[in-house]
């Protein structure tokens, strides 16, 4: 898949098909097969990299997290939960071609997964875009303190 950038997560195995609508990956966590777009050509590399760097379980990821802010339904792209269904960790998932070594472009993805974050609760948050990663643990679920590891 030459049309997909090398990311900064560990190199991932693909179950691909090919059909009208493009590239089709397996998604083991929906068990269905996804378009294959750029953001998430990143999500699926955070999903592997999070089962295998933390020993996550898949039924403690949950993608495309259903949250509800102002009345409008939307979703957090990675929500990983404890045994008990509560969230531990929202990841928002950018495609490789959004410019995270521009502050305000930061600003705006850490932004959106505060908001998200305001009704799911979650200790910890991470942006990433698949080559910078930023993660967050919350300090009172109203601020947030950058930190270098998940604790997951």
């Amino acid at each position: 898949m030459e049309e997909y950038s090398q990311l900064n997560f560990p190199g991932i195995t693909l179950r691909c098909v090919r059909g009208d609508g493009g590239v089709s990956v397996w998604d083991s966590l929906r068990h269905k097969y996804i378009v294959l777009t750029p953001e998430e050509w990143v999500r699926r590399h955070v999903v592997e990299w999070l089962m295998q760097s933390y020993h996550l379980l898949p039924e403690q990821i949950v993608l495309e997290y259903p949250v509800e802010i102002g009345g409008t339904r939307q979703r957090a792209d990675v929500v990983v939960v404890d045994k008990r269904g509560a969230p531990q960790l929202v990841v928002e998932c950018k495609e490789s071609r959004i410019d995270f070594t521009r502050s305000e472009v930061v600003r705006e993805v850490y932004a959106q997964v505060v908001r998200y974050n305001a009704t799911l609760h979650s200790p910890q948050i991470m942006i990433t875009n698949g080559l910078r990663h930023f993660c967050f643990r919350t300090e009172d679920f109203c601020s947030y303190q950058a930190i270098r590891e998940l604790e997951l």
